[in-house]
């Protein structure tokens, strides 16, 4: 019957070995989610910035463990199996290769028509250029762009401004910024196995946010914190949470504590960070992010862990369809990333868990820069906050070295040029490229792919496997630049990244802070480089003045800019090639999985199997999900252009070419960042609504006499809630009131007897 048989005594099973056990990896010293160990260097000097106290100097990051797996590759393991049919560098090299060999054949007729005679030297020099590396980038160029490559950028000290401090929201919060700096793990009144674990992944002195956070986690107070980027604010919450977990041990196998995370690779970090500090504990975690596989999940979830890290989205997911799983056992709420977790994108979905959470919790809130407005602080339910603010809002890391170069009002243009030829001649390994637009980030990965460099990309449009195979890759330095857009700008720490370069300036300064702080990370040496344009230079005098070390202004030749500008237009056509390559891949994908259902329907002869006819379900119907998205989508049609003709006007001018110019793509990134900038001042003005607490102060009265409205004498009498009218109505009516209604009942031919009121 096809039934799957009993094991009997003799029968020989196979062991599959725990991942969970195996799992030994080693953290950097406070480091948000930088889970390594000591990986064997290459010989030669290796350039090392200035070092702090806080860290060890001769710890070295890295993921994998021996013998161990890891939590990214736990991660694909549960992918396996979803890779495309070919990947956009194959189709990026197959490009590349028709294009060495129409030139090579365009050269050889060439050499044919000037001089017979030197044809066979031509073509012994031509299969020795074949014989070639093909990832050498001097290979792209002739020996006259050698000038290009010599030419040094200039650079120099923008001036600084002082700037005002602003006003603090003292009356919400109990301050406790102040630490003791002499503070140690060993002070800290932590267990035994969390010390242990502490001094296996190589952590030697706590940093500041942990000093002083963890002291007053561990009283049970809800935290609202803020610190740079790449100063371990992972372990700042985990540490007090394991401890008080370890402390009470669960009496059920219930979640106890819940770790909410805005992006999947994000939880997927904290997840590796939290299961290497519980190691020599009972207490057990579980991811529950997009993307990854929902039976294993559910799965997990029915067991109980004390540990939950999830993306909202997902949580909600679960919390409908998985009947065991509930968040009224939660005792501690953190929101990672908190002020983006406020903002209106999450609103929704973060109403719905807070609704469904326990109301008696501890609330922790930690973020590079936090949101210091009282109401957005009151949606999550704090109880007298306690305020953790090491670092200001718009601080960077400290040795991180700031660029900017100016884009003149009439080279807009000039943009991927510009990073193309930064990314070839300066720096030209470690360096994270971030975008404003996943259209613009895949682009520059297929521009920069075709120039013969090693990248990859990281945005929303890809599936979860290319995502995180992107950042694998990018770890084991297999790629040397990782072109992505603010998905991956918010709490990722990846090891040795050099340089951050902007393609154009964020949405907002906190955008910027937490894109620049993908480097720079825990104590290490760091540069940004970002190209402001005439409309983003507000953004950049702010950035000057809260600037704590000088500001640097790089600036390229322009006859570089200009070679490099020809040699783009030069590969527009092997762009459209590579873009037709992929569109071709997708319409035989999707006639395939057409194909493929159709045969299983007349197979089962049914439309669906059983399983697949459960709809999951979700908080917000269809129409509403929809609604919400296109309110806050940033669309084209919503192009941050003063007024509705010329917004319009752009949007028909760029639907009817076939191409935008570099010069319109450019406009297109800054004015979304605009459109978002616009929107968040406009929430900004509207007039702030009370979600958990009321309102302390009353509405104030319009000035000048106001007309009253006519009521009638039903109306008043039920609305009307006065001291006097309660007295009157337990009473009952007066003598005048008793006489009018007598009259009343007269002309209408009845009698009144009656003394009550009805």
């Amino acid at each position: 019957l096809g039934l799957v048989g009993t094991i009997a005594e003799g029968d020989v099973v196979p062991v599959d070995s725990e991942s969970g056990d195996s799992e030994d990896e080693e953290v950097g010293p406070g480091r948000r989610g930088g889970a390594g160990r000591a990986l064997p260097r290459a010989p030669g000097p290796r350039r090392r910035g200035p070092s702090r106290g806080d860290f060890s100097a001769e710890f070295v990051f890295g993921e994998a463990e021996a013998g161990g797996e890891d939590a990214w590759t736990a991660a694909l393991r549960q992918l396996r199996g979803k890779k495309a049919a070919t990947t956009l560098d194959e189709k990026i090299e197959k490009v590349r290769q028709k294009r060495k060999l129409q030139e090579r054949e365009a050269k050889q007729a060439k050499v044919k028509d000037e001089d017979a005679e030197a044809e066979d030297d031509q073509t012994k020099k031509e299969h020795e250029d074949c014989s070639r590396d093909e990832e050498d980038v001097e290979s792209e160029y002739s020996l006259d762009d050698e000038s290009i490559f010599t030419k040094a950028d200039k650079v120099k000290v923008k001036e600084k401004k002082k700037s005002k401090k602003g006003e603090e929201a003292e009356s919400f919060f109990e301050d406790a910024s102040q630490y003791d700096d002499n503070l140690s793990f060993q002070d800290m009144n932590l267990s035994r196995p969390l010390l242990k674990a502490i001094t296996a992944l190589g952590f030697k002195q706590p940093t500041p946010i942990q000093k002083a956070c963890i002291p007053v986690g561990l009283l049970g107070k809800d935290i609202c914190a803020c610190a740079a980027t790449g100063t371990g604010k992972t372990a700042a919450f985990i540490l007090p949470v394991l401890e008080r977990l370890i402390y009470k041990p669960r009496q059920a196998p219930i979640t106890r504590v819940l770790v909410l995370v805005p992006t999947r690779e994000l939880g997927i970090q904290v997840h590796s960070v939290t299961k290497q500090l519980a190691q020599f504990s009972s207490v057990t975690t579980c991811l529950a992010v997009g993307g990854l596989d929902v039976k294993t999940q559910e799965a997990a979830l029915r067991s109980g862990p004390d540990i939950l890290i999830a993306t909202p989205g997902r949580l909600i997911d679960h919390l409908h369809n998985c009947p065991s799983f509930h968040l009224s056992s939660v005792e501690v709420l953190i929101l990672d990333e908190a002020d983006r977790m406020l903002d209106e994108y999450f609103e929704e979905q973060m109403k719905e868990i807070i609704r469904l959470c326990s109301h008696h919790r501890q609330t922790m809130l930690f973020s590079a820069t936090m949101t210091e407005e009282v109401k957005d602080l009151a949606s999550v339910s704090l109880k007298n906050p306690v305020r953790i603010f090491v670092n200001s809002n718009t601080d960077v890391a400290p040795f991180l070295r700031q660029e900017f170069i100016r884009i003149r009002p009439n080279r807009e243009g000039d943009r991927e040029a510009i990073v193309t030829a930064l990314l070839t001649r300066t720096f030209q390994d470690h360096v994270m490229l971030f975008t404003q637009t996943k259209k613009q980030a895949h682009r520059m990965h297929i521009l920069l792919g075709l120039m013969g460099l090693r990248v990859g990309e990281l945005h929303g449009n890809l599936s979860q496997t290319q995502r995180l195979e992107s950042l694998r890759r990018f770890k084991d330095e297999q790629i040397d630049i990782l072109v992505a857009t603010d998905v991956a700008a918010r709490g990722l720490d990846i090891e040795g990244v050099k340089t951050v370069i902007n393609f154009t300036m964020p949405n907002t300064i906190k955008h910027y802070v937490h894109r620049v702080g993908r480097t720079a990370r825990a104590g290490k040496a760091g540069r940004s480089v970002s190209l402001v344009g005439e409309e983003e230079r507000k953004m950049l005098k702010e950035i000057v003045k809260t600037a704590k070390t000088p500001v640097k202004a790089r600036i390229l030749p322009q006859d570089v800019i200009l070679k490099f500008r020809e040699k783009i237009e030069n590969l527009e056509k092997d762009i459209y090639a590579v873009l037709c390559l992929e569109r071709e891949e997708r319409e035989m994908q999707q006639s395939e999985a057409q194909i493929n259902k159709a045969k299983k329907q007349l197979e089962t002869g049914k439309k669906e199997t059983g399983s697949e006819s459960l709809e999951r379900s979700w908080f917000q119907t269809r129409e509403e999900r929809k609604k919400e998205k296109l309110a806050k989508a940033l669309q084209e049609f919503d192009l941050a252009l003063r007024g509705k003709k010329k917004r319009k006007k752009f949007v028909q001018d760029t639907q009817k070419k076939a191409q935008m110019t570099p010069e319109e793509r450019s406009q297109f990134e800054i004015l979304k960042s605009q459109m978002y900038a616009e929107r968040l001042a406009k929430r900004n003005r509207r007039a702030k609504r009370a979600r958990a607490l009321p309102e302390e102060e009353p509405a104030a009265a319009p000035a000048g006499p106001k007309k009253k409205k006519k009521v009638s004498v039903f109306d008043e009498e039920l609305t009307n809630t006065s001291r006097k009218a309660l007295k009157q109505y337990r009473a009952g009516p007066s003598f005048e009131d008793r006489k009018r209604l007598g009259i009343a009942q007269r002309r209408k031919g009845g009698n009144f007897k009656s003394k009550s009121r009805y």
